[in-house]
């Protein structure tokens, strides 16, 4: 039987109770159903990178072609590449 989970009077308080106990005290991970949050936008961060101008006057074009900002498109191009690593060193 799970513990009572506590009332916390804010976030940082909540935030340190669960730094230092274990949440399957509190919940029954076998009931867990899989929760779908289809408006949730991740959070993202500003970098700066330095790229030659060839490349990216380059990815400009791809990025005309396919009428999208380029930035974008090299979101786009980061995130496939990003997967197939994870596939390939998975596999």
């Amino acid at each position: 039987m799970p513990k009572t989970m506590p009332d916390f009077a804010n976030e940082q308080e909540e935030q340190l109770f669960w730094s230092e106990h274990d949440s399957a005290e509190y919940v029954n991970w076998e009931q867990a159903v899989p929760v779908v949050l289809p408006n949730l936008k991740p959070t993202t961060k500003t970098i700066s990178l330095r790229l030659p101008e060839a490349m990216i006057e380059q990815l400009k074009l791809l990025a005309n072609k396919r009428d999208v900002p380029y930035q974008s498109l090299l979101k786009v191009f980061l995130a496939e590449r990003i997967q197939q690593e994870f596939t390939s060193t998975l596999s």
